[in-house]
């Protein structure tokens, strides 16, 4: 019984100290990466999302989890990685409070960065949320997915 107990305790704080990954998008005319850097240590806001599956998501982000920083329609392409420095709040410029918002700073910019035209072209990545559902602005990265998206970005962990 013991061990069994020890077991699903041990289980339990891996899962509670396992990292999760996931994608943010935004328009770089208005909110870019190097804005992102330019907010330095304090971070950033990451606000204004009004669709409530990338909602869900924003809530599901946990300090320390990483995602990838998307340019959608100018440039289409992962150009950088933020980690979560504060968990979903709601979100200020939200006048119905049904919508939350995150804290992000700035991680790594990606050596090289990896267009969406070579991630529809990796047949590994077919299933990726970006491609399956390309309007949805947050959206969890499976671990496999993610170890692949750094290697085709020349960041290799």
């Amino acid at each position: 019984m013991y061990k069994v107990v020890a077991f699903l305790q041990k289980k339990f704080i891996l899962q509670k100290m396992a990292k999760s990954y996931f994608l943010l998008k935004s328009e770089p005319n208005v909110w870019s990466l190097d804005q992102q850097i330019k907010s330095g240590s304090r971070g950033s806001m990451w606000d204004g999302v009004r669709n409530y599956q990338a909602s869900n998501n924003l809530k599901k982000m946990k300090k320390g989890d990483l995602c990838f920083f998307y340019h959608s329609n100018i440039g289409k392409e992962i150009v950088g990685i933020v980690s979560i420095i504060k968990q979903a709040f709601p979100d200020p410029t939200d006048k119905t409070n049904k919508f939350v918002a995150v804290q992000v700073r700035f991680k790594k910019k990606l050596e090289s960065p990896v267009s969406l035209e070579s991630i529809k072209k990796t047949r590994k990545l077919k299933d990726l949320p970006l491609i399956k559902q390309s309007r949805l602005s947050v959206m969890p990265i499976d671990t496999k997915y993610w170890k692949i998206i750094l290697k085709m970005s020349k960041i290799v962990k």
